[in-house]
């Protein structure tokens, strides 16, 4: 039993250390083989130069097709365009379906109610014509809580047009998570029943955004106290 549960403990310490430092990436320049796109009519979806481009003209969520495992950082470059509508730099990560269906696979409409029933971490970045930034912790019943100190509206928190955000989103092997904005902690987040498992997506509506610089890090564990 004692050698059973050695091997046991060894074979799941092998898991983490094949985990630890993996990174991928999307540059952005081979197209939309990564990604699964689920739009309103009338919007498009491009990936080539170096740019995610998104479109849209009543809802749009272009999701990222691995699935990810915490501890997770995932980091990207995005802006809103001036030409356009500029609200709504939003995201979902660490999204399931509580169905057991894979995100990316239910091929949803776009339309942002379709989202409610997902378990997920959500911010929607100068949300409601730029009025709002706000974060959710979808629970997987349809509700949407949110905690009111996860509601801002301040000018420094809303959007400005054309400027190239640096966004990291941050989930530990603890629960917590963390939305960052140019070196900023904006939410910062101790889930008792994390999220530890899911799918990651770029999500606006009737907005032109554009993203670069993708990339998924399994960060290295901490080191053990000798």
């Amino acid at each position: 039993m004692i050698t059973r549960t050695i091997c046991a403990g060894l074979l799941a310490f092998l898991a983490v250390s094949a985990l630890a430092g993996e990174r991928r990436i999307d540059a952005f320049r081979d197209g939309l083989d990564q990604w699964v796109v689920e739009m309103q009519p009338g919007g498009a979806v491009a990936a080539e130069n170096g740019v995610l481009r998104i479109d849209d003209a009543a809802g749009c969520t272009v999701w990222y097709k691995p699935r990810l495992e915490a501890p997770v950082v995932i980091r990207y470059e995005a802006r809103v365009r001036s030409d356009g509508r500029v609200s709504d730099l939003n995201c979902f990560w660490m999204a399931t379906d509580p169905t057991g269906v894979d995100v990316p696979a239910a091929r949803r409409d776009g339309k942002f109610a379709s989202y409610d029933s997902l378990r997920t971490y959500y911010v929607g970045y100068g949300g409601n014509e730029n009025t709002t930034t706000r974060f959710r912790r979808y629970d997987g019943t349809g509700a949407r809580p949110l905690d009111p100190s996860h509601d801002l509206r301040a000018p420094e928190y809303l959007l400005r047009p054309d400027h190239w955000y640096r966004i990291e989103l941050h989930v530990t092997a603890d629960g917590r998570v963390r939305y960052v904005r140019d070196g900023e902690t904006i939410f910062d987040f101790l889930d008792p029943a994390p999220l530890r498992t899911g799918w990651f997506g770029f999500r606006t509506v009737h907005s032109r955004i554009e993203a670069r610089n993708f990339s998924v890090t399994a960060p290295e564990p901490p080191a053990a106290p000798r």
